[in-house]
């Protein structure tokens, strides 16, 4: 896969982030009984109710977006011995 692509999937990821963010904040903080989620792809509506589903969800998106700028960046694991 070429950087650019990686990049825009990194940033799409990010926004859908602070979108979930958004909303959970808004229901623990905000006093809202309900929330009206827009990542760009969906909207839904949310209540307190979806709290764990939406957190877990943000775990998931974190995840990705790290296993992608991994990829962007070409990190890797190398194992080495000592030379003796």
């Amino acid at each position: 896969m070429d950087s650019a692509f990686i990049q825009q999937r990194i940033d799409q990821t990010k926004a859908i982030i602070i979108a979930y963010e958004d909303a959970v904040l808004a229901l623990t903080v905000g006093g809202v009984q309900s929330y009206e989620l827009d990542t760009g792809q969906t909207r839904q509506k949310v209540t307190k109710n979806n709290l764990v589903d939406m957190n877990s969800q943000i775990d998931s998106l974190y995840n990705r977006c790290a296993t992608l700028e991994a990829r962007l960046n070409g990190s890797g694991v190398a194992q080495m011995r000592p030379n003796f």
